[in-house]
């Protein structure tokens, strides 16, 4: 059970006005920007506000600027500030601020009673929010310099999210074009030539997969996962991403180290998935022999030394599958794409020089360092949002209490 200093009534005119959206004619729909934005769902929400993608001529139901928007309608809770007048579907209700109410400290106390909506959210189907419930929901109450000041300092760390957030936005674009030119031109300003995976530089080979690496499919999972903490922990596609492996969730398996044999993992091997997002590859950097992995992954191991770098080939499939789609159409035929040892093994790879390879690695290391930082300065600050969010709206800790003049990334403005 959340927990006020003290209450008030969202219902109470002094509080809040609640509008309930309504769909208006189809036939006024446009994406030419005629009329006003126009918002159906949480599908347009941001960060703070929404962004428009459709527009409308004639809806009955607006929300003016500056009044909060809720998704009334699954998923239900969700919320956004308007930053101009909008048009306002079925699954929007616009809560727009009274007299005693700051428009900023409504947006971020219906972020703090959100969890109270999955309570009295009704329909088989699809859960939804009516207006008997909104008229009596409680919020917390504080003086109006108080709700400035709270609202004040929830700002500045939402503004430097979305600091951190466009930081991490321009820093992959900047790894994008890298990635385009590098693999097209290279480090030694040579001529190109064209190959079956586009330009690449005229002293660059193109070998199958699976004539630089050895190739091995992981166990099979039928019968031997386990529910506890016991047994050997092992790697599943879901743990690799483009670019990285993620350990934050990690299963484990019943299996004898002799039924592993060879499949154990070491520093240096390149994880491919198979089915799902065919091609996603990631780089083991754990210890020999205290991992495996599933069926669904192969793990490439380079054959010879001095020829391939695994890092190389783990960015290289990124861009084979997903900026120059040379790959398209490389797995399986089939309901579910599923990418084989086969089809692996013959998929064309470049290699430049083992130097080359390297310095191409390094500049793609440096990026990937920023862009890591940055996302962990992001998952940082909104853990200390979300802190501070519940101990200011129950009163544990008073505005004049904190000093958030040390983060980066914004300055404190004003409501």
């Amino acid at each position: 059970m959340m927990s006020f200093t003290d209450s008030q009534i969202l219902g109470d005119p002094d509080v809040s006005e609640i509008i309930l959206g309504q769909s208006p004619p189809s036939s006024s729909y446009n994406k030419e920007g005629d009329g006003l934005p126009f918002y159906q769902g949480k599908v347009d929400f941001g960060l703070v506000s929404p962004t428009p993608r459709v527009w409308c001529r004639n809806g009955n139901k607006v929300a003016r600027k500056w009044d909060v928007l809720l998704s009334v309608r699954a998923p239900v809770g969700d919320v956004n500030l308007a930053n101009e007048d909008c048009v306002i579907g079925r699954g929007i209700a616009a809560i727009r601020a009274g007299r005693s109410t700051d428009p900023w400290f409504l947006f971020f106390a219906m972020q703090f009673v959100r969890p109270i909506f999955s309570q009295y959210a009704t329909g088989s189907t699809f859960a939804s929010i009516n207006k008997a419930t909104l008229l009596s929901l409680q919020i917390p109450f504080f003086s109006p310099m108080e709700q400035k000041g709270i609202a004040r300092q929830l700002r500045h760390i939402l503004l430097c999210v979305d600091h951190e957030d466009s930081v991490l936005r321009s820093s992959k674009q900047l790894k994008t074009e890298v990635l385009r030119e590098l693999f097209t031109r290279g480090l030694r300003g040579e001529p190109q030539k064209e190959t079956e995976i586009g330009l690449v530089p005229e002293s660059w080979d193109i070998q199958p997969v699976g004539k630089v690496f050895s190739i091995t499919q992981g166990l099979s999972l039928k019968g031997n996962l386990s529910e506890g903490a016991e047994g050997v922990p092992f790697l599943r596609t879901s743990n690799v991403y483009w670019g990285r492996i993620d350990l934050t969730s990690i299963s484990r398996m019943h299996a004898n180290p002799a039924i592993i044999g060879d499949r154990w993992l070491r520093a240096g091997d390149l994880l491919v998935c198979e089915g799902g997002e065919i091609g996603r590859a990631g780089l083991w950097h754990g210890e020999k022999n205290s991992y495996t992995y599933q069926n669904h992954l192969h793990r490439l191991r380079p054959l010879h030394l001095n020829v391939i770098e695994s890092r190389f080939a783990m960015t290289w499939f990124e861009v084979g599958f997903c900026l120059r789609k040379v790959y398209e159409g490389a797995g399986n035929k089939t309901t579910i794409p599923n990418l084989s040892r086969a089809r692996l093994a013959g998929l064309p790879l470049p290699i430049p020089d083992i130097e080359e390879q390297q310095d191409i690695v390094s500049i793609l290391d440096a990026i990937d360092r920023k862009i890591d930082l940055h996302r962990r300065k992001r998952a940082l600050l909104e853990e200390l949002f979300k802190s501070l969010l519940h101990k200011l709206m129950t009163g544990e800790i008073r505005v004049a209490d904190l000093d958030l003049s040390t983060l980066p990334g914004a300055a404190i403005t004003r409501a």
